[in-house]
């Protein structure tokens, strides 16, 4: 299959060839196949083999231990880079760099909005607008939907009228229902906004590809007043800046101390992953607001047909130029909004949707699994070591908490008398229990951080609610295996099982309330 075709796959039934679609299926399966045959083994093997059940979880918990751990000094050594570099002065550090001239470098900034407030997209251009990076070095691209209507596309031409003067351009891209080949969601409309930033303004006054960054932000992105300087030296001193994209850390501060007690642990969660990964930048994929060379941008193209388009875009590259692409991790803060609804209930379901739009990035696996397939000059060990990472990644997601928390004790239920009265039906419970007691030190660092890294709580709120929103920092880490189950695992089987079914997703947009 010629590289044009399989990069732009979106699903199988996309392939028109009958075996290889086949095939495709099949990768779609897979995993589902890991994750539920894990769960089910454990559950059979319990009744049929305890003693072996038994060893496995034993042996799993250790493994677990290590990798709390190993996950807790990336944590850790993180989190310093990122304090240290959001003290840094970048534009000073910008005039030392040597090579190309860091004013040449232009800016494009995608916002896709749908349906949000007004001052959800203020808040946004504000934080760009008080940047240290000179303005007229920055086009900003306010990315709406033309089925949003025609309220939500006159809000867009207001705030377009009332900050087009702070930056060199400001575009309002209105992007069309309805393109053959599209999905509705975030990517098409950056795809879209994309094309019309080159078309108007780039190709119109002949800026150089290379001297562009493309930022593809989510609405409620708010951006530290140093961000674009810290990004251009970044792209300025890789060895090979055209062939990476550059990823910041995403926190969920707009309104965290509004946010509901689970909705600040999975998001503060997601930094914490976020923040481990950038310390294992060879297994480092662009994730949410994140930026792309102009060249590589428009080159490549920016999908248009997924709902993991933020992660697409790197695996679209890596398969383009093979394998010679990569993510440069930038240890700097961005800040986005933790989800919040109207109500509690609300909340919940809209954390648990959130939550398995992003575990929908399964769909990379069959994706990167027959691209690998197809490109030859990809090394092998590279395409293995990528393999098992994501494998691991999103098994482990589906299943880590469940065995650990719940699946656990299934050998001492189901294994019989027989079982009960070995000693190593006395010692499980005893071992796994203390070797969980240890791996609580992890979550001890994971609450320090997290208050380490948490904003000033608001003034206006009354001095018995900031004390309230206080005490409750630490003491919400409690709930965190039901969380992990709750918002962590069952997403992941949920969406694991709907591409194993051939029940494709849809982008699903999370509300955003502020308080």
């Amino acid at each position: 299959m010629e590289k044009s075709e399989y990069l732009n796959i979106s699903k199988a039934s996309d392939i028109k060839n009958p075996n290889e679609r086949r095939l495709y299926r099949f990768f779609e399966m897979i995993p589902a196949i890991l994750s539920l045959g894990t769960l089910f083994g454990v559950l059979i093997f319990s009744w049929l083999f305890p003693s072996w059940v038994a060893v496995f979880i034993i042996c799993f918990c250790f493994y677990y231990l290590f990798r709390v751990f190993y996950f807790s000094l990336h944590q850790i050594v993180g989190y310093f880079r990122i304090k240290k570099n959001m003290k840094k002065d970048w534009l000073k550090e910008l005039k030392k760099a040597r090579g190309k001239d860091w004013k040449n470098i232009f800016h494009i900034i995608i916002l896709p909005a749908y349906k949000e407030s007004q001052q959800i997209i203020e808040e946004s251009i504000k934080s760009i607008a008080k940047s240290d990076y000179p303005k007229e070095k920055m086009i900003v691209a306010l990315a709406i939907e033309e089925r949003a209507g025609q309220v939500f596309e006159k809000q867009a031409r207001a705030v377009a009228k009332k900050y087009e003067n702070n930056f060199f351009k400001f575009l309002v891209a209105v992007h069309p229902d309805g393109i053959e080949g599209e999905i509705r969601g975030k990517g098409s409309n950056t795809a879209f906004a994309g094309k019309e930033v080159k078309e108007k303004i780039v190709d119109k006054l002949k800026i150089p590809y290379e001297n562009i960054l493309v930022s593809t932000f989510d609405i409620d992105t708010k951006v530290f007043p140093q961000y674009f300087s810290c990004l251009t030296w970044y792209y300025l001193t890789e060895a090979d800046p055209l062939k990476a994209s550059y990823q910041p850390v995403p926190v969920y501060n707009n309104n965290i101390w509004s946010a509901h007690f689970f909705s600040r642990v999975v998001s503060t969660s997601n930094t914490f992953w976020q923040m481990i990964q950038q310390e294992r930048s060879e297994k480092l994929t662009t994730y949410s607001s994140h930026s792309t060379p102009g060249k590589v941008f428009f080159e490549v193209g920016y999908p248009a047909n997924v709902v993991s388009d933020d992660s697409r875009i790197f695996w679209r590259a890596y398969l383009y130029y093979d394998g010679n692409y990569r993510v440069v991790p930038i240890y700097y803060l961005v800040s986005m909004d933790a989800v919040m609804a109207k109500n509690f209930w609300r909340t919940i379901i809209n954390q648990y949707k959130q939550q398995k739009r992003w575990a929908w990035g399964c769909d990379e696996i069959p994706y990167i699994m027959f691209g690998f397939l197809n490109n030859k000059k990809i090394s092998i060990w590279h395409k293995i070591s990528h393999l098992y990472t994501i494998l691991d990644g999103f098994w482990s997601w589906a299943t880590a908490a469940l065995l650990l928390f719940l699946l656990g004790w299934l050998p001492i239920i189901l294994g019989g008398h027989k079982f009960n009265f070995t000693v190593l039906s006395f010692n499980l419970p005893i071992l796994t229990s203390q070797i969980m007691t240890v791996s609580m030190l992890g979550m001890i660092i994971s609450a320090i951080l997290s208050t380490m890294l948490l904003p000033p709580v608001p003034k206006e709120m009354k001095w018995y609610v900031r004390l309230y929103k206080k005490s409750t920092v630490f003491l919400q880490w409690i709930f965190l295996p039901v969380t992990l189950i709750l918002f962590g695992s069952l997403p992941a089987l949920d969406a694991q099982i709907r591409l194993m079914l051939g029940r494709y997703m849809g982008f699903w947009v999370t509300e955003k309330v502020r308080k």
